[in-house]
């Protein structure tokens, strides 16, 4: 069956961000707070453990980040004004996230529009994320569909957001190729789904056996050989 779909995961995929502990350490400088990188790294750790990873984000979604950043920065010794803190810096996020599209994102882009391929986004974002970040690449109406966690209520690697986007796009699962950075989340996401992956690996560090791309550009290599 001729392919008529694909999705792309969004961070590390399509867009470039320097790591979160980066970010949030020029956040913090803003408000006058000086903690390194090791400090925040750490902290993260602590924070992920006692709230037990991000299992509840589908669920209190906004509310979870505020949460995951109170806990950070009690954990970096912060005690004062922690909720204004904590909801500044997920409101604000994308303001100091520097982020950008890997240089070969749009010619990639194009090439696929111009093979009259549907073009969509699969991501653990949420609305409001996309809202932002979106508009800051430039891709605000590249996509024929954008499902967040706010669209089915959960996260990948569930099938149901990789079928979520399918009935948008009204496609079927063979008909589709997914592409992104993680094993689990996207590669095993997709592939669960029914849907055929490739894992991007930009560094070529993974060495699973799975089939893999270093640069988005391959894409074209795997569909002529289709």
């Amino acid at each position: 069956m001729k392919l008529k779909a694909v999705l792309f995961d969004l961070g590390g995929t399509l867009v470039y961000t320097p790591e979160i502990s980066e970010i949030m350490k020029r956040m913090l400088e803003a408000k006058g707070i000086l903690r390194s990188v090791e400090e925040i790294n750490k902290a993260r750790e602590e924070a992920e453990t006692r709230i037990g990873g991000y299992k509840d984000l589908a669920d209190l979604r906004e509310e979870f980040w505020i949460k995951w950043n109170t806990e950070i920065l009690k954990s970096i010794g912060i005690q004062k004004d922690l909720e204004i803190l904590a909801t500044y810096i997920f409101e604000s996020w994308w303001d100091y996230a520097e982020a950008r599209l890997y240089p070969e994102v749009t010619k990639v882009l194009q090439k696929l529009k111009e093979r009259i391929l549907k073009l969509g986004v699969i991501t653990n974002g949420l609305k409001s994320d996309i809202d932002k970040l979106l508009p800051q690449v430039g891709l605000t109406d590249t996509f024929d569909v954008v499902v967040v966690i706010d669209s089915v209520g959960k996260m990948k690697p569930d099938k149901d957001i990789f079928l979520h986007a399918l009935k948008k796009l009204n496609v079927k699962p063979h008909e589709a190729l997914f592409i992104g950075d993680r094993i689990e989340e996207d590669y095993n996401g997709a592939k669960n789904a029914g849907i055929k992956a490739l894992l991007i690996d930009r560094e070529n560090k993974i060495e699973e056996n799975i089939d893999k791309i270093q640069s988005l550009e391959e894409i074209f290599e795997k569909l002529d050989m289709q």
